[in-house]
């Protein structure tokens, strides 16, 4: 069971020098990393991880892109975990919270490193010149600043840092229910992974999702057995306990099994 971060260990980073020694710097662009591994259930970095890839980019001239798709805007109580670790990518990929969701608009956040390779044309040309089909499109801008303006007027970041232990502490409290094999959570992200059926694996989570939603009326996600709750940056004390009481609830109807 993991409350926020792993432990020390920048022994992962290193796998980047041995591919380094077996291809060579000049054949390797970018590494692309989460800060925090989302869709895949909910596994938090390792301390030491991403500052040690900082390091050996920084090292062999490689560039550092962070996938903040999922932990940026507030997740795991900063604006992007790049704040919360320390770290300075060369690049961030973001969407999702830009909007809160309700329409979709993704983007790309450069260092001046970066920007000012692409300043080498002549001087009548356009910075960084791209286009897309639905680039800039007018609605998605509009709710992507009133996303900001409201992320900075109800101090929602600062809300979601203090929400951690919260949210951590009512998901722990779920360790000795026998269905439950594993707890990770960071931030406002968290997921309880469940004990497999024999042969069967990711039916137990599954089943526990359906019930979660018939019986108690709580939408979560399902990466495999493993539950993951990731509640809004407004919610309350009591809806996060609520929250865990439903699974908990769920977890106690439902028959132990191998």
């Amino acid at each position: 069971f993991t409350e926020g971060e792993y432990g020390y260990d920048d022994s992962y980073a290193e796998e980047l020098e041995r591919m380094v020694g077996l291809h060579g710097a000049n054949t390797i662009a970018a590494v692309i990393v989460e800060p925090m591994t989302g869709s895949g259930g909910v596994f938090p970095t390792r301390r030491g991880y991403l500052q040690r890839l900082r390091e050996i980019c920084d090292k062999y001239g490689i560039l550092l892109i962070f996938d903040e798709v999922i932990t940026g805007f507030g997740r795991l109580g900063h604006g992007f975990a790049a704040e919360r670790y320390g770290v300075v990518p060369d690049m961030i990929c973001f969407a999702k919270g830009i909007t809160n969701g309700t329409i979709p608009l993704g983007g790309v956040v450069l260092s001046g490193k970066i920007y000012q390779s692409f300043l080498q044309e002549a001087d009548h040309a356009i910075d960084i010149f791209h286009g897309h089909t639905y680039s800039g499109h007018p609605m998605a801008m509009a709710a992507g600043l009133a996303t900001l303006d409201y992320y900075r007027d109800e101090e929602l970041f600062e809300r979601a840092k203090a929400m951690e232990p919260v949210l951590s502490a009512a998901v722990h409290a779920l360790e000795r229910d026998p269905h439950v094999h594993d707890i990770r959570n960071v931030g406002m992200a968290t997921a309880i992974e469940l004990r497999p059926e024999k042969g069967s694996p990711g039916k137990r989570g599954y089943e526990a999702m359906i019930r979660c939603f018939e019986e108690e009326n709580l939408v979560l996600r399902l990466s495999g057995d493993s539950l993951v709750l990731a509640p809004a940056l407004i919610a309350s004390e009591d809806e996060i306990a609520r929250m865990a009481e439903a699974v908990h609830a769920v977890l106690g109807r439902m028959p132990e099994k191998n």
